[in-house]
């Protein structure tokens, strides 16, 4: 800042205005935005490891167009679709791609009607539009944990908080309901639930969900259920219901999208459901956010019903994929009494219990120099030391010689510090 004797001078002396701002700018920043964007060392050295081209079986993708997968050779023949060439300024979205969605929930039983849909380019937008809907600034909205840690940046950026509830594991993953009430405040307006968890991969029992459903009764909550693995039940005659039908005396909202039921996370086509109570005007409000923004674009909405329609034959192929892998990890775990895979039920993911000897970012990196990389638990909230988490995407090749690698690790690592 500029001292008083300097700004009388400045009045009676020549100067360059661009010298004065040079000096004065300094630009302010939101602190919502206040993060820590350093690269971690961890990051780093699998950046590097990559960059130099040294073998890595990668135990982490999520993202299934990179792995190998036969996607339909006329998969794009439907952005040809000519309703792509009009623009129809519909909050909500094109009827035609509502009415696609409502077609997905009816082959897994649920009535749902086009009004009740509000579709977003992404299940992140999704969350987004529905905290601004339910929250003020400094409003509280509880996530189960272990969970995915996307949650923490959406809160920061629409300025909620977040506060987490516990899973516990006992002979499988459920929810502790004593834990959940107690982390209920004043403040909280929500509570999210991913049905399949990811990445604990447990589905919510029915049990549960009364248990969820009583607690936003009693303390006045919505309740906003992730249903983007719902397709990836492990056991084929089982059939997870969906949330968009069956808590009727609850305000719900289920969210999904293509990113998984289609494995095409680049078409940016997502949803929003709104079951229970008072959704006429929670829809209406929804409408207004979606209509301040208009984000979706035609092409991808008129392409998706046929997409949705023809999702048999990608999830197939994952499930094909993650059910080998699991049996694949069985099979070597079989002979490693040192390492535990928690039970899982569908998804993507599988959790592993090692012994907590030293901190898992320390076993990540090692991993790493011997070409694995895995996830460490606490990226997901677990403790710091005795957990990781593994891919089951991961083409079976790769995936079967990265899982060799890391029990050959960890029972060396293991008997030479016990």
């Amino acid at each position: 800042m500029l001292n008083p004797q300097a700004s009388l001078s400045i009045l009676h002396e020549p100067f360059k205005r661009s010298d004065i701002l040079t000096a004065a700018h300094h630009m302010q920043f939101s602190e919502r935005t206040n993060w820590n964007t350093q690269e971690t060392d961890l990051a780093r050295a699998h950046r590097e490891r990559v960059r130099d081209g040294l073998q890595l079986a990668d135990l982490t993708v999520s993202n299934p167009t990179r792995c190998g997968f036969a996607y339909l050779a006329d998969l794009l023949d439907a952005l040809c679709n000519p309703g792509g060439l009009d623009y129809d300024p519909n909050p909500r979205g094109m009827l035609s791609a509502r009415e696609g969605v409502c077609a997905y929930y009816a082959d897994h039983g649920a009535g749902v009607s086009p009004e009740q849909v509000v579709l977003t380019t992404s299940t992140s937008e999704a969350y987004s539009y529905l905290f601004r809907l339910l929250c003020d600034p400094g409003s509280e909205i509880l996530v189960p944990q272990p969970g995915y840690p996307l949650f923490d940046f959406l809160a920061g950026l629409d300025d909620v908080r977040l506060r987490t509830a516990p899973l516990v594991y006992d002979h499988g993953w459920q929810i502790d309901p004593e834990g959940f009430r107690r982390a209920i405040t004043p403040a909280t307006r929500a509570i999210v639930l991913v049905h399949p968890n990811n990445p604990t991969g447990h589905f919510t029992r029915k049990w549960e969900a009364r248990e969820l459903a009583a607690l936003c009764r009693e303390y006045n909550l919505s309740l906003i259920v992730d249903e983007v693995f719902l397709d990836y039940a492990f056991d084929p005659g089982e059939q997870p219901q969906t949330f968009a039908q069956g808590l009727e005396d609850v305000p719900v909202f289920v969210v999904s999208g293509l990113s998984k039921i289609c494995g095409l996370p680049q078409m940016k086509a997502a949803w929003i459901i709104a079951t229970g109570p008072e959704r006429g005007a929670a829809l209406d409000r929804l409408e207004v956010i979606a209509d301040t923004f208009l984000s979706m674009n035609a092409p991808v909405q008129a392409a998706l019903p046929a997409w949705l329609a023809g999702r048999g034959g990608i999830q197939g192929q994952i499930l094909n994929r993650v059910q080998s892998n699991l049996a694949e990890l069985d099979r070597q775990l079989a002979a490693d009494p040192l390492v535990r895979r928690l039970e899982v039920e569908g998804g993507w993911y599988a959790v592993l219990r090692i012994a907590a000897l030293q901190p898992d970012e320390t076993t990540v990196r090692e991993l790493l120099e011997r070409g694995v990389w895995v996830h460490p638990g606490y990226f997901f909230g677990m403790p710091a030391a005795g957990w990781l988490v593994i891919s089951l995407l991961t083409p079976e090749a790769d995936f079967a010689t990265g899982v060799t690698t890391l029990l050959n690790y960890l029972g060396t690592n293991q008997v030479c510090n016990i």
